[in-house]
C-alpha cells in the first residue's frame, strides 16, 4: 500500500501549547490493541498479549461482543470513528467511558456513515447506525471493560515504556525547546518548521492547528505510523508509538566482543529509542559527548544506525541491520 502524507501546520502559538499526554489514555489504546488483535505480527511481546488477551476475554464473556461489536468498529483501514477515542479519556478511563456514552446521536450518525464508506458493518450495530442512545452506551460499557480485562496483566509494562517516552520528550523540551523534540518524536515524522510531516495512510491530509496547540500522546499499542482524529476540528492530538525497550545483553553475550563494550551499549541505547541526539546518549551511557559521538559516528558508518542532522543536532535511529544485529527486528 502506498504511503501518504499527513501535514500539520504550526502557528508560533501552537508551538507554545504543545504537550504531553501525561497519562495512558486508555480509549486510545483500546482502539491500537484492537488492531493488534486482528493482525499477526508485532514483535514476541504482542504475539504474547495477544493469546493472553484472547484467553482472558474468553473467560471474562468478553470475546464475542468485542468480535461482533468493536472490532468491526475499528478496522485495520485508514479511518475509525473519532468518537471512540474522546480527548476526555486523558484525565482517565472512567471519565473516558463516560464522554464516550455521552456523545451526540447525531455525531455517531456522521462517523458510522464515515465508517460505512471503508467496510461493511454486521446488521448487530444497527442502532449504533442510528445513534440510539442505549446502543451508544453498550459500546462505552464494552469498551472500558475491555481495557480493564485485556490491559490488566501488562499495565505495570505499558507504564513504564510510555513513562520512559515521556521523559524523553520531557528532557528534550527543557533542555533544548521544542523544535529539537519535535524533530526527535519519530522515524516516520519529520519536522520542517512550521510543518510536522508524518508518513500517513494513502493521501494527503492537512491538519492546522490555528492555536489550538497539540497534544502529544506516546502509545504502548501503536506499533507503526502516527495516528491523528479524521476531524480537523476537534482537539488535535498526535498518537504515536513509543520505542520498545532493547533486550538487555544475556549470559554469552557476543556483542560486546564484536563491537566493544562502550559501542554495544551505545548501540543498545539508540535502538530503545525512536531517536536520540549525541548528548542524550552520552547521558544515558555515560560517556563523554565525545565519546558517545565517535561511536555513533562508527555505528553509522558500518549501517548499524542513521544519523541526521537537524540545526545544531543530530538525531540517531537504529536501523534494520542494527535491530536485527540486536535481535530485536524491525525497529519501531
Amino acid at each position: 500500500m502506498t504511503r501518504g502524507t499527513l501535514r500539520i501546520i504550526f502557528t508560533g502559538e501552537d508551538l507554545a501549547r504543545v504537550r504531553i499526554a501525561s497519562r495512558i489514555d486508555e480509549l486510545w489504546e483500546m482502539a491500537m490493541s484492537l488492531h493488534v488483535l486482528q493482525r499477526p505480527g508485532g514483535g514476541d511481546d504482542m504475539a504474547a498479549w495477544r493469546r493472553r488477551a484472547r484467553a482472558d476475554l474468553a473467560g471474562s464473556g468478553l470475546l464475542r461482543p468485542v468480535r461482533e461489536t468493536l472490532a468491526p468498529l475499528m478496522p485495520i483501514k485508514a479511518y475509525f470513528p473519532d468518537f471512540l477515542t474522546p480527548y476526555e479519556a486523558q484525565s482517565g478511563l472512567t471519565t473516558g467511558v463516560e464522554a464516550l456514552a455521552d456523545t451526540p446521536a447525531l455525531r455517531v450518525r456522521h462517523e458510522i456513515d464515515q465508517l460505512r464508506r471503508h467496510v461493511t458493518l454486521p446488521a448487530g450495530l444497527d442502532g449504533l447506525a442510528r445513534g440510539h442512545r442505549r446502543a451508544v452506551r453498550h459500546v462505552a460499557r464494552l469498551a472500558g471493560r475491555y481495557c480493564q480485562v485485556t490491559f490488566a496483566p501488562c499495565r505495570a509494562t505499558m507504564e513504564r515504556a510510555l513513562g520512559r517516552e515521556r521523559a524523553r520528550l520531557t528532557r528534550l523540551l527543557t533542555d533544548q525547546g521544542v523544535d529539537a523534540m519535535l524533530s526527535a518524536l519519530t522515524p516516520s515524522t519529520r519536522w520542517r518548521a512550521p510543518v510536522l510531516e508524518i508518513d500517513y495512510a494513502p493521501g494527503r491530509y492537512e491538519i492546522h492547528l490555528r492555536g489550538r496547540g497539540l497534544t502529544l500522546i506516546p502509545s504502548y499499542f501503536c506499533r507503526f505510523t502516527p495516528v491523528a482524529l479524521a476531524d480537523p476540528t476537534l482537539p488535535p492530538v498526535l498518537l504515536f508509538p513509543a520505542p520498545r525497550r532493547a533486550p538487555e545483553p544475556g549470559p554469552g553475550d557476543p556483542l560486546p566482543d564484536l563491537l566493544g563494550a562502550n559501542r554495544a551499549r551505545v548501540l543498545r541505547c539508540v535502538a530503545a529509542t525512536t531517536g536520540c541526539t549525541t548528548s542524550e546518549l552520552a547521558r544515558r551511557t555515560g560517556t563523554s559527548l565525545s565519546s558517545a559521538s565517535a561511536h555513533a559516528q562508527v555505528l553509522h558508518r558500518a549501517g548499524l544506525i542513521a544519523s541526521t542532522r537537524h540545526a545544531n543536532m543530530v538525531i540517531h535511529q537504529v536501523t534494520r541491520l542494527g535491530a536485527g544485529l540486536l535481535g530485536t527486528g524491525t525497529p519501531s
